[in-house]
């Protein structure tokens, strides 16, 4: 790969976040080097490629950064245009996915991290927020294969990543596939195609890496 077009992903292997990206690139079949970060000892590459916030993912393309997941996936999106788009061409289809996208990004991460680093009532009512918001996801997903019609898209791409919370959700009392049968039908659907079942984290090492945290905190 030439210099102009080598691609670096800065990323921690148990990022939801950063798992959209290696889904979207996978989508379209582009070649990357993977440079795993200690986020309590940041490299100075990501110093200097996201010094404002300094967090993974970041996405070095030819040598210029793109940050922030969503906008990352948009970016891979729009440069490899040639194969499996992500967001929908009409326009109203494509701001609709920006918005569901946008949701998961805004809700799922810090409600999903109140349910396992909480306790007592906080946590209860982080699940029943949680919960919550996916019976409202699992409304717009309606009968369809995937969100926003019948293809693989970026709200997809943006939700995925987060099965592999499931497995500790239900260790905290959240019966997922008696709560969300849809999202769980939903996502083992995703999982069938191999951008996304090479992508993910193995589930129960997600939850032995929070069990670890939530001792940390705890500490």
């Amino acid at each position: 790969m030439a210099d102009e077009n080598k691609l670096i992903l800065l990323n921690v292997w148990a990022s939801p976040f950063g798992v959209r990206v290696r889904i979207a690139l996978a989508e379209k079949g582009i070649d990357y080097e993977i440079r795993e970060e200690n986020l309590s000892d940041k490299s100075p590459l990501l110093l200097k490629m996201n010094p404002v916030k300094k967090q993974i993912p970041v996405l070095i393309h030819g040598g210029k950064p793109v940050c922030e997941s969503l906008v990352i996936v948009e970016y891979i999106d729009e440069v490899w245009s040639h194969k499996s788009p992500l967001l929908p061409s009409d326009p109203y289809q494509r701001a609709r996915a920006r918005f569901w996208a946008d949701y998961v990004d805004k809700k799922i991460y810090s409600i999903g991290r109140q349910v396992w680093s909480s306790t007592g009532e906080s946590q209860e009512a982080a699940k029943k927020e949680l919960i919550g918001s996916f019976k409202l996801l699992e409304g717009e997903l309606g009968d369809n294969p995937y969100f926003v019609g019948h293809t693989f898209g970026i709200v997809d791409v943006a939700l995925i990543p987060f099965y592999s919370w499931f497995y500790t959700f239900e260790q905290f009392g959240i019966n997922m596939v008696e709560e969300c049968p849809k999202l769980v039908a939903w996502a083992h659907r995703c999982l069938q195609k191999e951008s996304v079942s090479k992508s993910l984290p193995d589930q129960y090492k997600i939850y032995d890496f929070f069990v670890e945290m939530t001792k940390k905190i705890a500490a």
